[in-house]
């Protein structure tokens, strides 16, 4: 059954599976406009963290409320990914791409236009749940194209690194664009990077969808529904931890609310007749194993992030700008990271790569632990991020490979929301919870107490790499072969 809606040049059958089809000459073109589209998702997850104090002063924010700015998109984004990608599998995957790319192109307009603080939330929920429907279809649409095995594997690694570019950019370009053209261009920059996404997208990406003979189109609305709030109250609960407390009545209330409604979540989906996430993906030991890493690393990776930037600029007082410069090293690590990754998750398998990379995670963060009050970028950062920014790439591929390894073409849309939700949670935990080790061991606000509270975080980043370690050695196998 052929489901394309592209123009005839690009027209052909959507529905053939995987280990039949002959390779896709555009695939790896198809890969360009899918990373475009990633980058921009990392990119606009992180590029106002610089850009905050101009919008707050510009749009007359009460004091404290600018950081919604950034947190509403985290909510929306975090917790629609598993709609975002069921919705791809059931209703086609390049379809889904396109909408969810001009609503972010729309929602990236209205941000820029937001003349009100009300009207740039509304504008960064819109896009949040955009890029929830983006990166999962975007992943699942890599999936569908590339075979599993060795090719699959190289287009992940360009997948991973294009994230730790993104994420890298944003911390580059945030500050001096708001300075110098107005904090509305860090969103406009958007509008041009996803209209060419959205004009090639027919050219050069086939539609897929999951078989309607064995996957029949009917809906979960109930299962939509609790999971959806259920992942939002959660990440809300971590944003707001470090500032309620963690044993604050708040917190608790709202983590309390999350495991209720992701509980009555699995009770819906054990006994729906067309489940929104079939709990038998579960099943799957690497699949299991392979998000529980993305999980941890996602904490790992988001709390050195965070950690180091305070340290960066409170401790050494560097300005933005110098930060974002003194961070390229970890963005061209994790590229290399990912690049030699791949290679070897073909040659010796995802668990002994993802193990080698936990330990150099863990190595980086105990060393940027030894940190100093009177520090050197050269002589406190830089090695840390050099080594990080290895084991930061070369995870992201291990782990992601595992948690996709076997996924049948029908369930890509489905593991890929699962895969980078459970990345997008972690990094919630990682950053509230290093947060909250600072604030313990830095009563006062005095740079020698901030130094040791830095300190303190970084070693727990050292703690949640040892877990991954774990994660990696008990959980992940080779995954049994891949089902229809």
């Amino acid at each position: 059954m052929n489901t394309s809606i592209a123009s005839p040049s690009a027209a052909r059958p959507a529905t053939a599976t995987l280990a039949h089809d002959a390779p896709d000459p555009r695939r790896w073109k198809a890969l360009a406009v899918l990373c475009a589209a990633y980058f921009m998702v990392i990119l606009d997850s992180q590029i106002v963290i610089l850009a905050l104090p101009s919008i707050e002063r510009a749009l007359g924010f009460s004091p404290g409320h600018v950081q919604w700015v950034m947190s509403v998109y985290l909510l929306s984004f975090g917790g629609l990914l598993l709609l975002g990608g069921r919705m791809a599998d059931l209703l086609g995957r390049r379809r889904m791409f396109m909408l969810g790319t001009g609503l972010f192109l729309v929602a990236s307009l209205g941000c820029g236009l937001a003349a009100s603080p009300r009207a740039l939330i509304v504008a960064r929920v819109l896009q949040g749940a955009a890029a929830a429907v983006m990166s999962p279809s975007a992943l699942s649409i890599l999936m569908t194209t590339f075979s599993e095995g060795s090719e699959r594997n190289k287009a992940l690694g360009i997948w991973s690194g294009m994230g730790g570019v993104g994420a890298t950019s944003a911390l580059l370009v945030g500050g001096p664009l708001a300075d110098v053209l107005g904090w509305p261009w860090i969103f406009y920059i958007n509008v041009p990077v996803a209209g060419a996404v959205i004009l090639l997208c027919p050219m050069l990406l086939r539609e897929s969808r999951a078989d309607e003979r064995t996957h029949p189109r009917r809906y979960d609305p109930a299962g939509a529904l609790t999971i959806t709030a259920g992942l939002m109250l959660l990440v809300y609960a971590f944003v707001e931890a470090p500032a309620a407390g963690w044993l604050g009545a708040q917190t608790l209330g709202v983590f309390a609310g999350a495991v209720a409604l992701i509980a009555l979540f699995v009770l819906i989906e054990a006994r729906s007749a067309a489940p929104l996430v079939p709990l038998s993906i579960f099943r799957s030991r690497t699949l299991v194993g392979g998000n529980l890493l993305m999980l941890v690393l996602g904490m790992t990776a988001w709390g050195v992030g965070t950690t180091v930037s305070l340290y960066a600029q409170k401790v050494l007082g560097y300005s933005a700008l110098q930060f974002g410069l003194g961070t390229a090293v970890l963005t061209v690590m994790a590229v290399v990271g990912s690049t030699f990754g791949q290679g070897f998750v073909t040659r010796v398998g995802f668990r002994r790569v993802a193990m080698a990379a936990m330990l150099l995670l863990g190595a980086a963060s105990l060393l940027l632990s030894r940190i100093r009050l009177n520090g050197t970028y050269f002589g406190d950062i830089f090695l840390g991020l050099f080594i990080f920014g290895a084991g930061l790439g070369a995870c992201a591929v291990a782990g992601s490979i595992a948690a996709l390894s076997g996924v049948g073409k029908s369930e890509a849309g489905l593991a890929s929301g699962i895969n980078t939700a459970a990345f997008q949670l972690g990094g919630a935990f990682g950053a509230a919870a290093v947060a909250t080790v600072a604030v313990s061991f830095a009563a006062v606000q005095s740079v020698p107490a901030l130094h040791r509270g830095y300190q303190a975080s970084f070693i727990a980043c050292a703690v949640f790499a040892m877990a991954g370690l774990l994660v990696a050695w008990r959980l992940l196998r080779r995954p049994p072969m891949q089902r229809a």
